[in-house]
């Protein structure tokens, strides 16, 4: 009786550890670690101050997490100091590859020098760096500035019979992107002799500023005829201005694409627009990422691409449920 006992035991132990064995080569075992996230992307954004870069945040998280990638993300509040110990807090938490909305292209070099010691790729997104990075998601700011100058000059009757002064209400000082959507604008008025610019003090992009330095341009010089904005949060608050003054025929135009510039526009409120689509360019980033991680060969740029919106195709990008217009993959 106990030999059939000790055999019975035997036997038990073995069908156990069979068990177990195919449950391991299976990959049927129960798993307590986060095995199924296939990388950890740290995301360092510039900013929250402005709807475009507020977005961006939540942009890539929610594609990343579609994709079984795990994102950290960090808040620079536009101090390149703190964007630096920033990016040295997401490597410290393990990252694998670093996406930054960078405070300028500047700003967080000794970051992205640690990240190279670290062998951790960076990818800039909306703005760049000037070195460092295997590659930039973003925009044409230039490209953006001269295609809304151009219909602003159509709008205004063409080259040839377009006058009077245009304020530019200006973005921040040393960025990239200002600089860009600043030259490519003057380059397009440049076909318009009879056009004067004349610029605001820096914005930051903010509507709150940009709304104080309206009323002192609009003080300080006659024959408005129109006003560009870096940004269409602060094109709105020089429409505002406007409005409140009575000055209803300047036109008013913006960079971005954001949904109430659109509205404005689709109910002849707003001359036009260059879409600058948050979610489109998120997701890029992130794709973009995992070709990284996969090995494959990136563009150094690569361009998300944009459309201006004005009264004539407005409707083909209103919709109230969204922040900013929407371009198509």
């Amino acid at each position: 009786m106990k030999l059939k006992k000790v055999m019975a035991l035997m036997v038990s132990s073995l069908m156990t550890l069979s068990i177990v064995s195919c449950g391991s080569a299976n990959g049927s075992t129960t798993k307590t670690d986060n095995s199924d996230t296939l990388f950890t992307i740290g995301f360092s954004n510039c900013s929250q101050d402005t709807p475009f870069f507020a977005n961006m945040t939540p942009i890539i998280e929610k594609y990343a997490k579609t994709k079984n990638i795990k994102v950290i993300s960090l808040n620079a509040d536009n101090d390149v100091s703190k964007q630096n110990k920033d990016i040295q807090d997401l490597l410290s938490q393990g990252i694998d590859i670093l996406i930054t909305n960078p405070v300028n292209e500047d700003g967080p070099s000794a970051g992205i020098e640690a990240c190279e010691r670290a062998n951790v790729p960076v990818i800039t997104v909306d703005k760049n760096v000037k070195s460092g990075n295997v590659s930039w998601v973003g925009r044409d700011n230039k490209e953006m500035g001269r295609l809304v100058g151009e219909r602003l000059i159509e709008l205004l009757g063409g080259a040839e019979n377009a006058k009077g002064t245009v304020l530019e209400i200006q973005g921040t000082a040393g960025s990239t992107t200002m600089m860009n959507r600043r030259d490519g604008f003057h380059e397009a008025l440049e076909k318009a002799p009879n056009l004067k610019i004349v610029q605001s003090s820096y914005c930051d992009y903010d509507r709150s500023k940009a709304i104080p330095a309206t009323q002192d341009l609009l003080q300080a010089n006659k024959d408005v005829v129109a006003i560009f904005g870096h940004n269409d949060d602060m094109a709105i608050g020089a429409a505002q201005v406007c409005r409140e003054q009575g000055q209803k025929d300047i036109l008013v135009c913006g960079v971005d694409g954001l949904m109430e510039a659109v509205l404005k526009a689709e109910a002849n409120e707003y001359a036009c627009t260059a879409s600058n689509d948050p979610v489109l360019m998120g997701e890029t980033a992130v794709d973009t990422a995992i070709k990284v991680m996969n090995g494959d060969t990136v563009d150094s740029f690569v361009d998300a691409g944009t459309v201006v919106i004005d009264s004539s195709n407005a409707k083909e990008y209103a919709n109230k449920d969204l922040d900013f217009a929407e371009m198509k993959r």
